[in-house]
């Protein structure tokens, strides 16, 4: 269960992010409202999850997760350009979260 706990704070995680994009800069509410309601579900289900998984192992999945999903989402949302050099280092972050999880019993 804790390491669904720390999937889903990953997508809040994402979510915060993409939507503090969309509140520009906290000016916009209900974007900006949002937001913050994202950036404190991702804190209690990361909260949720280390109550079991060790503090370095989450903490790094959780970032790799809204890493990749916001990279993805710029890309698709923003029409951020996508690189060979991009998609190699997102390779890479994905790399280092499979491998996180596959060494933490």
């Amino acid at each position: 269960m804790h390491w669904l706990f720390l999937f889903i704070a990953g997508l809040f995680e994402i979510s915060w992010a993409v939507g503090l994009k969309f509140s520009h800069g906290f000016s916009q509410f209900l974007p900006s409202f949002f937001t913050v309601i994202f950036m404190i579900a991702s804190f209690y289900f990361l909260a949720l999850a280390l109550k079991s998984l060790p503090l370095g192992t989450a903490y790094a999945i959780w970032t790799g997760i809204g890493t990749v999903g916001t990279v993805i989402f710029g890309i698709i949302l923003f029409k951020e350009p996508v690189t060979a050099m991009r998609l190699f280092c997102i390779a890479l972050i994905i790399s280092g979260i499979t491998g996180l999880k596959l060494i933490t019993h």
